[in-house]
């Protein structure tokens, strides 16, 4: 029977599973910029553009949903957003007490990101603005493909940003004391830990002071 023959042939073949991994990222810039004296979030690169501008067009194009959180300084970060168009202006939530430390900031940034489908967290800081888009895909392929619980960029000991935290310790980082902070849950986790080689000094410095952001601009 020919005809039956063509059917058999025609019907699809089953389809693979497929893993979907949702990464949702948190920025943080809840600090009060008491070293520098002004929003770290507003200062200006060589190319003219705000670090959070920086920052946030750096992770956007990995995430399914980003926001920024602020906390002494909200309302001039959320003039200068208002700047931007609506494609690229990123939400941004206040931390309505950041005296509680990093942590805590993370913790509102969770809240405001997470979903039952979200089964990553990339987080960074929003005075580390001169990460190299290649570490953070680095970050974002390695954990995509090991779904280590915590995947990070290094240079020797040195660890930078951004960090990955996998939906397995979300749970953990919840839970962890403040005055720890997010710490605690990588020592927790340091024999499974992934630390990326990466050559990018980008990642590792934070720009805190008058000093710090005058060498950057050297």
């Amino acid at each position: 029977m020919p005809e039956a023959v063509a059917c058999r042939q025609l019907r699809p073949a089953p389809r693979p599973a497929v893993r979907c991994d949702v990464l949702s990222a948190v920025v943080l810039s809840a600090g009060e910029s008491q070293r520098m004296g002004s929003p770290k979030a507003l200062l200006r690169g060589s190319d003219g553009h705000t670090f959070i501008r920086r920052v946030v067009d750096l992770l956007r194009p990995w995430t399914a949903d980003l926001v920024v959180v602020t906390g002494a300084h909200h309302d001039p970060i959320a003039a200068e957003l208002s700047t931007w168009d609506a494609a690229t202006r990123p939400r941004l939530i206040r931390n309505p007490d950041p005296s509680r430390g990093q942590l805590s900031s993370l913790w509102v940034g969770m809240d405001a990101v997470v979903a039952p489908a979200t089964t990553g967290l990339l987080m960074t800081l929003v005075d580390v603005p001169n990460i190299a888009p290649a570490t953070v895909q680095a970050v974002v392929e390695t954990w995509r493909r090991t779904r280590a619980p915590i995947v990070r960029p290094a240079i020797g000991a040195r660890h930078g940003h951004p960090v990955i935290f996998d939906r397995s310790v979300f749970d953990e980082l919840r839970a962890a004391p403040l005055d720890v902070g997010a710490k605690a849950v990588v020592r927790a986790h340091a024999e499974s830990v992934i630390n990326i080689g990466v050559d990018d000094e980008g990642c590792l410095v934070d720009v805190d002071t008058p000093d710090d952001y005058r060498r950057m601009m050297r």
